[in-house]
């Protein structure tokens, strides 16, 4: 199962939403990880050396930082990007489905956007 992240401004109605539907999920907020307030590169920088993908609704700057990791040869495990218009249940299930079928590493150097 993948490891996962939230960023700071996500949805914690889906960070709940995916705990109460499989408990044993590995998910960490951003604040849980004393990173509230910190910018976009340290939090994806955070995100990498933990190897978790990083769950965001910020389309703007989060993709651009993730993408010049990339082209600067930085480790990026990858982004899923949920459009904040996506019903909560929506996301909960693209998010578990993306969650328990993908293998480590699968996503690496991507940026998904949700709904699938």
């Amino acid at each position: 199962m993948l490891r996962l992240a939230s960023d700071e401004n996500f949805n914690n109605d889906i960070v709940r939403g995916l705990l109460r539907r499989k408990p044993e999920i590995d998910i960490v907020r951003a604040q849980d990880a004393g990173l509230a307030g910190r910018d976009d590169p340290t939090v994806l920088e955070w995100a990498a050396g933990e190897g978790r993908v990083l769950l965001t609704h910020d389309v703007t700057t989060i993709t651009r930082y993730a993408y010049e990791r990339v082209q600067a040869g930085l480790p990026m495990p990858g982004v899923f990007e949920v459009s904040p218009g996506v019903p909560a249940g929506r996301a909960i299930d693209d998010l578990l489905l993306l969650a328990e079928c993908s293998l480590e590493g699968e996503w690496d150097g991507q940026i998904i956007y949700l709904p699938l």
